[in-house]
């Protein structure tokens, strides 16, 4: 049996094991029900921030962060719904494939978010990289040449990001994360030409994607795109309006 169905049925039985009720309309049973899951948006779009970062790379989601969406990401990361891992990955492969459908082709690494130092301790599992691994899974099982590899390092020092403006967020990241040079050896051990494509689980402002860029191209690392689950609708627009551009996620 492959290495990621053991992985399913082993966040399926913990969730079952807990109790469950669908994470997106609260019926009892599946953590995810069928009518749910067949709701879920199947296709990535644009979803720039407004404002932009400067420089930051085409971001991509599935959806909006409302309602169900929003209900699937908060499940999994704060209430440790495992069982959710699968229909997140779903969600973000819709995205990386939507990133990647006009670059020539090419291997592809997905590189998640870090979170702050302690979060993922505090939380008992890592939910960006594990989701992030998951959707590389998928899109292999697809015929197509990605991985997933933690490249990021996030450095001590930056708070919570739950009720920041742009502003303050920018500030509160600025060189808030790194990517070490025994990790920069080893990507090019396993792929010396490729896209990277920088993964989370919602795009707020764009500052979080745009300070994990950084941190790459900073070693060399040139960044394609970012790719989410979801994406805010900010309240407050201050230029042009794209689409998929409130409530802030604290990661």
């Amino acid at each position: 049996m492959p290495r990621d169905i053991w992985g399913e049925l082993a966040d399926a039985a913990a969730d079952l094991l807990l109790g469950g009720r669908c994470a997106g309309c609260t019926r009892p049973g599946r953590v995810l029900c069928p009518e749910c899951a067949r709701s879920l948006p199947v296709a990535g779009r644009p979803a720039w921030p407004d404002p932009v970062p400067a420089g930051l790379a085409p971001p991509w989601a599935a959806g909006e962060y409302a309602g169900q969406l929003r209900a699937l990401v908060i499940g999994h990361k704060e209430r440790r719904l495992l069982g959710l891992r699968g229909p997140l990955a779903e969600l973000l492969a819709h995205s990386v494939r939507a990133a990647l459908a006009e670059v020539p082709p090419g291997p592809v690494v997905l590189v998640p978010v870090p979170s702050r130092p302690g979060v993922a301790r505090g939380r008992g599992h890592d939910p960006t990289g594990r989701v992030t691994s998951r959707a590389a899974r998928l899109l292999r099982r697809e015929g197509a040449d990605v991985i997933a590899m933690t490249l990021l390092r996030s450095r001590p020092g930056s708070v919570d990001q739950a009720g920041l403006g742009a502003v303050e967020r920018a500030v509160n990241l600025a060189g808030s994360m790194h990517c070490p040079t025994e990790l920069v050896r080893r990507l090019a051990a396993r792929r010396t030409r490729a896209h990277l494509v920088v993964c989370d689980d919602v795009v707020t402002t764009g500052v979080t994607l745009r300070e994990a860029q950084r941190a790459l191209e900073a070693v060399g690392l040139p960044v394609t795109a970012v790719a989410a689950v979801a994406a805010t609708r900010r309240r407050i627009r201050t230029g042009p309006v794209r689409p998929l551009s409130s409530a802030d996620p604290s990661d």
